[in-house]
């Protein structure tokens, strides 16, 4: 049932999932992971039913040690770096345990004078990672190091990846290999330094990582909290996101950036026209406040307070991403129950990056939620000149949209 519920979600029929997994911990209330996977089903699509008794049944199975949830999930609700921690090491000693033989040679490496560095990730691609880090592979020292693509996905032949293709020298398709193959090709290819860009997110190749292929392995970008692995060096990350107070939460060495941890290219974003309001879907007139966070990210708590606002501020909209179906229906009734009317909610496609970013001008401003912060929504938005209000979250992934504003001088 789960496995089936599980396919059914994947192939974009969420009732019928959604119904297997509920089926399954009907007969099995716990299952492994089973019900951190319902909670992330019904948040995907805004139903909040039970969400408070569900979300504190992860969280205290989490302290118990259980196979409740996966870390990806839990991001979103969690609440504090030691709960993000205990989610990570269960995941990670059950999922993704140290293979405790290392396969790299430092003797061999000490004749090189360069520094070799491999970015292992799924993203190379016209992807949130790429855009983020494109102006960071640029700009590596040629005469210092040595960069290695680790590509984990697929090429998209985007002009992204033709420019990702001039940064790198060799590549290596990580794709096709297993763990073991994978690592064995990393060792033989020298690298000093591995860093891992997506962490349990994405094409996750964590079990890469757990063969110990290089001497210094980090933690960076795609998976904001510790990966709870002893195989895993560092984290790189700054003070906002991590203070210097909360270092024991994480279990690799904390390395700080000075001002933000995200990197952001320095040569912008590629905008399109700008779309009349008319064009985008919005009303001619009235302030239009947004948010284009994932559906999975937005808690009710949040909602409530976008909607005391738009309560305040009248003729206003909220103006969303789509999400599939029963997204935008649930949502509208949970609007309409706490007084707003349900079409000041309005929501979009998605749509490649320099359509978005043309569009997103047309908001006056950027509501951020917790516990799960805007990250690369977040610099989407500045780049696109759109003020972003956001608090101070009590974790990693809800202190980002702060760090930015730092950043920015804001």
């Amino acid at each position: 049932l789960v496995n089936r519920g599980y396919t059914k979600w994947t192939l974009k029929q969420y009732d019928a999932g959604l119904a297997d997994v509920e089926r399954a911990l009907a007969l099995e209330p716990d299952y492994q992971y089973a019900k951190g996977e319902l909670l992330h089903m019904r948040m995907y699509t805004a139903d909040w039913q039970d969400f408070a008794r569900l979300k504190a049944a992860v969280e205290n199975g989490v302290r118990r040690g259980q196979r409740i949830v996966q870390p990806f999930i839990f991001q979103a609700v969690a609440e504090t770096p030691a709960d993000a921690r205990d989610c990570s090491r269960i995941w990670a000693g059950h999922k993704y345990p140290e293979q405790g033989v290392a396969r790299h040679d430092r003797a061999a490496r000490k004749g090189n004078k360069k520094i070799r560095i491999g970015y292992v990730s799924g993203e190379f691609r016209q992807q949130a990672t790429a855009i983020l880090m494109a102006g960071v592979y640029d700009r590596h020292t040629k005469e210092k190091f040595e960069l290695v693509a680790l590509d984990a996905g697929v090429s998209d032949q985007s002009p992204m990846r033709s420019r990702l293709d001039q940064a790198f020298a060799p590549w290596l398709a990580l794709r096709s290999l297993s763990d073991q193959d994978a690592a064995g090709a990393i060792a033989s290819a020298g690298i000093d330094i591995l860093v891992n860009l997506n962490g349990y997110f994405g094409d996750t190749r964590m079990g890469v990582f757990a063969q110990r292929p290089a001497p210094i392995q980090v933690n960076y970008l795609g998976f904001p909290a510790t990966l709870g692995a002893p195989y895993m060096d560092y984290i790189i990350a700054d003070k906002t996101v991590i203070p210097e107070s909360e270092q024991a939460f994480y279990d690799e060495q904390v390395v700080y950036l000075p001002g933000c941890y995200q990197a952001n290219d320095d040569q912008g974003r590629e905008m399109a026209r700008t779309p009349s309001r008319g064009e985008a879907g919005l009303p001619d007139e009235g302030f239009v406040f947004c948010n284009f966070n994932s559906s999975y990210k937005l808690t009710p708590e949040t909602f409530d307070s976008w909607m005391r606002i738009l309560k305040q501020v009248d003729g206003s909209v909220l103006w969303l991403l789509e999400s599939p179906a029963p997204y935008a229906e649930n949502l509208r009734k949970e609007a309409e129950a706490r007084g707003v009317a349900g079409d000041r909610l309005i929501f979009t496609p998605v749509l490649p990056t320099d359509l978005h970013l043309a569009r997103l001008q047309l908001a006056g401003l950027f509501l951020d939620g917790l516990p799960y912060n805007a990250h690369t929504t977040g610099s989407d938005a500045l780049w696109a000149g759109v003020p972003l209000i956001t608090r101070t979250g009590t974790a990693f992934a809800g202190r980002v949209a702060t760090s930015l504003l730092n950043a920015a001088g804001l």
